[in-house]
């Protein structure tokens, strides 16, 4: 599984070209997750090899939106196929102004204290993810594990470490070009 999801995010996801990053950077590459996220068997692949790395003691899995959504499906459909329901949650970056103002959606499966994972499908410099995670935090949820698809090997990581997250990659940027 884990190598044809290499396969897919070269076909699918993977420049060569310039670009500048949400984090401001520029880069000589890009990696269009979504596109790889968004495809039926990506998405199928995904789900799968997230719910094999989840914690035992992880009930739910998502993180900011639009990146970690399609995952956060993917893994929670996965996982009732798989006899271990994972509940899949959304962060949103601001509360919405209607309604409930809340920035976690999906949260009456998911009471004050549940494990989760947060995710993303491209992590470059940690900022996005770690935001997932103190939004997660500030509505009671108890952030365990972190995740993304795809690891450019820009300092997320490190970041990440020196919060007290580790980082875990489906594939790293050195196997997207290899």
């Amino acid at each position: 599984m884990r190598e044809r999801l290499v396969e897919l995010l070269r076909q699918l996801s993977y420049q060569r070209r310039k670009v500048v990053l949400a984090s401001g950077r520029e880069s000589d590459f890009y990696v269009d997750g979504r596109q790889t996220t968004l495809n039926a068997e990506g998405a199928w692949l995904i789900g799968n090899l997230v719910h094999q790395r989840l914690a035992p003691d992880v009930v739910g899995v998502g993180g900011l939106v639009v990146g970690a959504d399609p995952i956060a499906a993917a893994t929670a459909a996965v996982s009732f196929h798989r006899g271990r329901p994972v509940h899949a949650f959304l962060v949103r970056k601001e509360p919405k102004s209607h309604g409930i103002p809340r920035h976690v959606e999906g949260r009456n499966n998911l009471p004050a204290g549940s494990k989760v994972c947060v995710v993303e499908d491209t992590c470059t410099t940690g900022g996005s993810l770690f935001r997932a995670v103190e939004l997660c935090r500030a509505e009671g949820l108890d952030v365990v594990q972190a995740l993304t698809v795809v690891d450019r090997e820009e300092g997320a990581a490190e970041f990440l470490a020196a919060r007290g997250i580790q980082l875990e990659a489906l594939v790293s940027r050195a196997e997207l070009e290899a």
